[in-house]
Formats: structure tokens, sequence, C-alpha cells
């Protein structure tokens, strides 16, 4: 018998092939796309509640600076305006001291002038000082003349009566001065005023010529 040294053979083996995925997993893969698809969506509506809120946070903060603004500039306003005005119930009870002075130097006739008297110096220069503190807290005298138009902003009418040769509306007697302070009227002065009518112009009176 030959002797025939055979080598030892493996028997050829079949490796398995990958399962195909079944109806199982794809479901695992499928869930896992939702669950990232979910997760998105939660992050933007957070995105979204969050703009939501800063906006109106911002809309909060720019309301709160307009408002302050709008009171910084009412407490200037306010200040002004006390500056400016703050002393007018003082000055409209101090207006009659001045009616008093004034009636007393009018009531001194043009001889008592001339003559050297304490009294009416002592009267004048006390007016004057008057009229000085007035102008110097912007006080002045509302005083028209004769003739002049009646003003209702500055005016007050307290009689009409027609007078020859004046127009309807002009004043015709001054019987109490008024007063402004400022750009404010504190007493508007006394008048009288003319109702006199228009008359007619030469060209209305003539008759028409045929």
């Amino acid at each position: 018998m030959t002797e025939v040294q055979m080598k030892p053979t493996m028997p050829e083996v079949e490796l398995p092939e990958p399962p195909e995925p079944g109806e199982e997993q794809i479901d695992i893969l499928e869930a896992e796309h939702e669950d990232g698809t979910e997760a998105d969506d939660v992050l933007r509506e957070e995105l979204e509640q969050l703009r939501a809120e800063r906006d109106e946070l911002k809309d909060r903060v720019m309301r709160a600076l307009a408002e302050a603004e709008n009171v910084r500039k009412r407490g200037d306003r306010d200040r002004r305006e006390a500056e400016r005005y703050g002393g007018s119930r003082l000055a409209r009870d101090v207006l009659p001291v001045h009616d008093n002075l004034a009636r007393a130097l009018s009531a001194a006739s043009q001889e008592q002038r001339e003559v050297p008297s304490g009294l009416i110096e002592g009267v004048e220069l006390t007016m004057r000082e008057l009229l000085s503190v007035f102008k110097k807290h912007g006080i002045e005298r509302v005083a028209p003349e004769r003739g002049d138009r009646f003003d209702p902003q500055l005016h007050q009418a307290i009689f009409e009566a027609p007078l020859p040769e004046t127009k309807a509306g002009d004043i015709i007697e001054i019987t109490e001065v008024g007063f402004t302070l400022h750009d404010r009227l504190l007493r508007p002065a006394k008048v009288g005023v003319s109702s006199t009518p228009a008359t007619p112009s030469i060209s209305e009176t003539e008759p028409e010529s045929k």
C-alpha cells in the first residue's frame, strides 16, 4: 500500500448572509427619525416663544423709557411755569396797591404838584418803585389810549356809548388799566367802547346818475 500523505482538508462553511431589516428594525429606525423631528419642533417652538418674550420685554422697556421721558418733560414744563407764573396770585393781590397810588396821584391838582410836597413826592417815588418791581418780575401794564381799537384779549368793555367822530369798537374811555404777567393776562383793562355805527361813504350817499 502506497503511503500517500494526505493533508487534512477543512470542510467548507457557508457564512450566513446578513439578514434583511425586518419590520421590527424598520419601526425602530422610523421611531428614531420621528423622535428627532419632534425634538426639532419642540426647539423651534421654544425659540419662537423666547423671541415673543424678548419682543414683549423690548416693547415694555421702550414704553417705560418713553413714559419716563414724558414725565421728565412735564416736570420741566411745570417747573418753568412755576418759575414764571407762580407769583400770579400775589401779583393780583398787589394790583390794588397800584390802583390806590394812581388814584392818589390823579387826585392831586397841577398846582399841588408844582408846590414842593413830601407827600406827593413820596407817593410818586412809591409808584416808580412798584412799577420797577413789576417789571423785574415780568408784570407789564395794559394801558390803552383813546382811539385804540378794542381787543377782547386785553380789554374788558364796561359800557358802550355813541360818540361822534368815532367808529364802533373804538376805545373812548379808560377806567382802569390792566396787567399781564409775561404772556398771560392778569387783569384786563376796563374801558368804554364806542357804539357809533359806521357812516356811509360819499359814493354811497350820492344818487346814481341816470
